[in-house]
């Protein structure tokens, strides 16, 4: 897995509607969520692949919806916790935030 995902490219298929739009990039997070959770996917992958400056910038552009912005916008930071903190307490927060992310795409799915 070594490409880098573009949003415009997945979130641009013909006649969709931005609510299958959010649901898919909902669908889409939780699973990022759980891959990292599980040690599929690293951090460093996950911010090379998904959560980039390209794909922040289109869900903010597209989207216009704070739950998927907030969404995005945990997910960049990923990496910084381990800059910012101690080891323990970096695994720690880095769990938390993933459970924020999923808590977001959740409440994002309840929403469309």
């Amino acid at each position: 897995m070594k490409k880098n995902y573009q949003f415009h490219l997945v979130f641009s298929f013909p006649n969709a509607v931005i609510n299958q739009q959010l649901e898919l990039f909902a669908f889409l997070n939780l699973g990022i969520v759980n891959s990292l959770f599980t040690g599929v996917l690293s951090v460093s992958d996950a911010i090379q692949k998904f959560y980039h400056a390209e794909n922040c910038i289109y869900t903010k552009d597209q989207f216009q919806n704070e739950l998927a912005d907030r969404i995005m916008s945990h997910g960049v930071q990923l990496t910084d916790i381990f800059d910012a903190l101690p080891p323990y307490e970096a695994q720690r927060e880095y769990f938390h935030e993933l459970e924020t992310i999923k808590s977001l795409c959740l409440n994002l799915l309840e929403s469309v």
